[in-house]
């Protein structure tokens, strides 16, 4: 009998619904197995940067058993993940069943025939056998990449931390190579917000009448005086690149006089301008794109989506979910083609397939995109299928159906409006004249053409109404921008975006306050201090060109030793430095609050679990208490109580009021008004 071996106990079970249990045992490891120590730095920096790896105590049993199978085993078959975390976790278990010659850094695999290595994207029974059928040896170049990221992780956190501690006075906190740089550009983002001058200006909005009656009125913008436009476009160089802001010369002095003199003109239409033009699906969908679109759309975290993932897919219903890769299988094509024609009609089905080119700098191990493994399953009511579960599935499914089916097309008409003082409006309207893959997303609303007029032909003015507005800051990132962003610029991979942000949040750096980042004081200090300690190792390019030499590492292209060397060298320096160097950084904020004790004012300090309200007194008072966010709310149900920040067991952030348990008064949204309680979650 053969025995697999794979990670979790539900990809375990999905691997016996297609096997034969007289010719297979699975077996699940139920995570690492092997990894560096917890209490220790665990590298040796002085002789090639050596591992000090150590079982997991928690899995012997686990370990026992799998060593006590592989023994009676005809052959072992390594069935972890298809990418270079899954690669490290197989390595670790040939070597614990004695099947690697440890020989840092170049680990050789011992000439045994019994030992195999199967990858795969999907956990379908094809996708199995076919497997099965082509088993590979280690691949120690993905080995390598992973070792070494892990490595480099580990000389940040343990070398760079105990800094924070001495620095800050927290031993909790916590310094890490790429989560460094996704804090900065949280932090930068409020910088940039803070000094941003806003100015205000106004917005013209003509109504015209579109038809003799006028009942149908057509709204259109004021956009220019003869050859001079009213509105501007301004650019900001900011730390993660440029954000661009429009606004109009009108100012609130010449508003009257402009109503005036507009109202009192005659109009006619200066052209009319018509296109058709073909809007094509985006591509499926890839981990940074899922994160995005399940944040945009179902408000799901990164960490959440993840979570969700990766139960889809050892459950069999999605393919690998940590992919960069948009390429699709020419088996699904053929399916969903079919099932398109079936549900939607011949019309919506293409003459040929729609191929993407995936356009990331590598994308890892030349993974498929995330798609179902098979279109017509339903997934409802199947055991351990949550709603959430569902959410999730039906934006992958209709994501992957929408690349196979047909352009929607898209009527467009652009319309001119001048007056004969030289006054331009102009607006658009648009209809679907062929929905194409717009047939699978019915909740979006196209508008539809009613204009009937031609070149030439007078229109009147109903009016014009000027509307005060103002110059917008940058936003401050969500989970689903920073992903972007992460992605754009090249930090991180596929499967760190979500520990990177779970990771910062964890640590009190950010705030998450109406789905927006908002950095803690306690994260700008923490931020700005390595940042202009460390200048080179947190900068955007350096963390970039460090996941670039990873790719190549994988590809076999770069030497690891070298690229460890490379960044330790400069970074031992630095740190030496850093140590010898005086000063605190009194992390604290004001509040106008008294102490009851001493009637020194309190002072908002931060514990790994959160704020709190402390004396600025301390060590002479010891005074503590809960902090208790106020917004600047009374609470609609009771009336008496203030409405607070709190948080679900699982750290979601919601409003309650300050009188619970008495009033039960909570909402996600400050905008929201209803009394049903979220704490269930």
């Amino acid at each position: 009998m053969d025995l697999i071996i794979v990670e979790s106990p539900t990809k375990a079970n999905t691997f016996n619904k297609y096997l034969k249990s007289n010719e297979y045992q699975v077996e699940a490891t139920i995570g690492h197995v092997r990894d560096l120590p917890q209490k220790k730095i665990g590298i040796d920096l002085e002789h090639g940067f050596k591992p000090d790896y150590v079982l997991n105590e928690e899995k012997k049993e686990t370990i026992e058993k799998i060593k006590k199978q592989a023994q009676k085993a005809s052959s072992i078959i390594l069935a972890t993940d298809a990418d270079r975390e899954g690669e490290a976790i197989a390595y670790h278990i040939a070597q614990i069943l004695g099947y690697i010659k440890e020989d840092w850094p170049q680990s050789t695999l011992k000439k045994q025939n019994k030992l195999k290595r199967i990858v795969f994207h999907e956990i379908t029974k094809d996708a199995l056998e076919e497997a099965l059928k082509l088993p590979r040896e280690l691949n120690f170049n993905l080995i390598d990449a992973q070792q070494t990221r892990r490595i480099l992780d580990r000389i940040v956190g343990y070398k760079l931390s105990p800094l924070l501690w001495k620095k800050i006075g927290k031993r909790w906190l916590s310094a890490g190579r790429v989560q460094t740089v996704a804090l900065r550009f949280i932090v930068e983002r409020e910088k940039e917000i803070e000094k941003f001058a806003s100015e205000v200006f106004f917005r013209g909005t003509g109504r015209f009448k579109s038809d003799d009656t006028g009942d149908d009125v057509l709204e259109a913008q004021l956009h220019a005086k003869d050859d001079q436009k009213y509105e501007q476009k301004f650019t900001v160089n900011l730390f993660d690149g440029d954000y661009t802001y429009t606004k109009t010369s009108i100012l609130k002095k010449d508003v009257e006089s402009l109503t005036k003199d507009i109202e009192s003109d005659t109009f006619s239409i200066e052209s009319i301008q018509e296109k058709v033009s073909s809007r094509s699906p985006a591509p499926p969908y890839i981990t940074s794109t899922l994160q995005q679109d399940a944040a945009r759309k179902l408000g799901y975290s990164s960490k959440q989506t993840m979570r969700l993932a990766q139960n889809l897919y050892e459950k069999g219903m999605i393919t690998y979910h940590r992919t960069d890769s948009v390429t699709i299988s020419p088996k699904f094509i053929q399916q969903a083609s079919e099932f398109i024609r079936e549900k939607y009609g011949n019309q919506y089905v293409l003459e040929s397939p729609r191929l993407y080119k995936t356009s990331t700098k590598s994308a890892q191990e030349a993974h498929e995109a995330i798609r179902p493994t098979d279109v017509t399953r339903q997934i409802s009511g199947e055991k351990g299928i949550t709603s959430r579960h569902e959410r999730l599935y039906s934006i992958i499914l209709n994501r992957a159906l929408a690349t196979q089916m047909k352009d929607a097309q898209i009527k467009t008409l652009s319309i001119s409006i001048k007056g004969k003082k030289g006054y331009i409006f102009k607006t658009k309207q648009e209809q679907v004249m062929f929905d194409g893959y717009l047939k699978l997303y019915p909740k979006i609303e196209y508008g539809t053409i009613t204009f009937s007029k031609k070149e030439g032909d007078e229109i009147s003015l109903n009016n014009i109404d000027f509307v005060e507005s103002a110059t917008q800051p940058p936003p401050r990132y969500s989970e689903a921008s920073l992903i972007k962003t992460l992605e754009k610029r090249g930090i991180g991979r596929p499967s760190t975006y979500a520990p990177i942000i779970s990771t910062i949040e964890t640590r009190n750096y950010v705030e998450k306050m109406e789905g927006r980042f908002f950095p803690t004081i306690l994260g700008k200090a923490v931020s700005d201090y390595l940042s202009k300690a460390f200048v080179d190792l947190f900068t955007v390019d350096f963390t970039a060109e460090m996941e670039d030499k990873l790719d190549k590492i994988a590809e076999n292209k770069h030497d690891m030793i070298k690229t460890l060397t490379e960044f330790y060298k400069p970074l031992e320096k630095n740190i030496v430095k850093e140590q010898n160097s005086k000063g605190h950084i009194d992390v604290q904020e004001e509040t106008n609050e008294k102490c009851p004790e001493s009637e020194h004012p309190l002072v908002i300090r931060f514990s790994k679990f959160g704020k709190f309200l402390a004396c600025s007194d301390y060590p002479n008072c010891k005074y503590t208490k809960n902090f208790m966010q106020k917004v600047d709310q009374k609470c609609p149900k009771c009336k008496g109580g203030d409405i607070i920040v709190r948080f679900t067991k699982r750290k979601k952030r919601f409003y309650g009021c300050s009188n619970y348990p008495k009033c039960d008064f909570a909402a996600w949204k400050l905008n929201e008004i209803e009394s049903s309680s979220p704490s269930s979650e």
